[in-house]
């Protein structure tokens, strides 16, 4: 009796399981869901130019600040993924009012996006897999902590765009990133996500890293010869995506950042 109960459960847990349907609107969101096996649920997804293969035939619900409501709701959704950033604030209040059930991330650090890989895990059903993929983030991400850890962190300006110029702000992940890489954002006490900033706070704060996506914004900086960057040759190009998206492949390209850094600091 007690194996035929065992039995039926496991039957509608499946069942219940096969049947979600999930709308992502984040690609990182999308790329955990694909992470935990999990990308038969998505019945949606928010288009953000390039996607992973698994996800190529899911349809379209918008792109970032141009969500189409009415497709979405088409899809019957079970519950909808949410970066708060991708969708506007009334969208946002919309989607409130119509009482979907939804799934917040905006992780703050990478311990924290481990941690929001595990509770994802959980809302789709996947407890086992959440615990498994989550333990191995946290588990990489000691490593890197202990193997570039350094008694004076590297001072690095993290350059995100340069007309206007922008960075980083310290409650953005990329900053822990730099902080797990055994360095400090020049710019860690703006609360902005991305902040807007001048070239003379920049001459101020004279960082011994300079990072960009572009060379051309890397020789810009040439300039300035009096910056620590620019006079030690640390002018570091850096265009690796996987950084902009808080997923679990978000510690391996910490990892290549780490290695990168630390071959500028010899």
């Amino acid at each position: 009796m007690r194996l035929w109960l065992a039995v039926l459960l496991l039957a509608v847990s499946t069942s219940a399981m096969a049947g979600m349907r999930v709308v992502s609107l984040a690609p990182s969101l999308s790329e955990i869901v694909v992470e935990l096996g999990a990308a038969d649920v998505l019945v949606g997804r928010l288009d953000a130019g390039e996607t992973l293969p698994e996800l190529a035939n899911v349809p379209s619900v918008g792109g970032y600040g141009q969500l189409d409501m009415e497709r979405l709701l088409s899809l019957r959704p079970d519950l909808v993924l949410l970066w708060p950033g991708s969708v506007g604030v009334a969208q946002r209040d919309q989607l409130k009012r119509l009482n979907l059930p939804t799934f917040t991330a905006e992780p703050k650090s990478l311990t924290q996006l481990a941690d929001q890989v595990e509770a994802l895990a959980s809302a789709l059903n996947r407890p086992e897999r959440g615990r498994e993929l989550a333990t191995r983030l946290r588990a990489r991400l000691e490593q890197l902590q202990q193997q570039y850890t350094r008694e004076e962190p590297l001072r690095v300006f993290y350059q995100v765009w340069d007309q206007p110029l922008y960075t980083v702000g310290g409650q953005q992940i990329i900053s822990d990133a730099l902080a797990v890489c055994g360095a400090r954002n020049v710019f860690a006490d703006l609360s902005l996500p991305a902040p807007q900033v001048s070239v003379e706070s920049v001459l101020q704060r004279n960082p011994d890293v300079i990072i960009a996506g572009t060379q051309a914004q890397l020789d810009a900086w040439k300039a300035w010869p009096q910056l620590d960057a620019v006079k030690h040759g640390r002018l570091l190009l850096l265009n690796d995506k996987g950084l902009e998206r808080p997923s679990g492949q978000m510690i391996e390209a910490t990892a290549r950042l780490c290695e990168q850094l630390a071959g500028r600091a010899q």
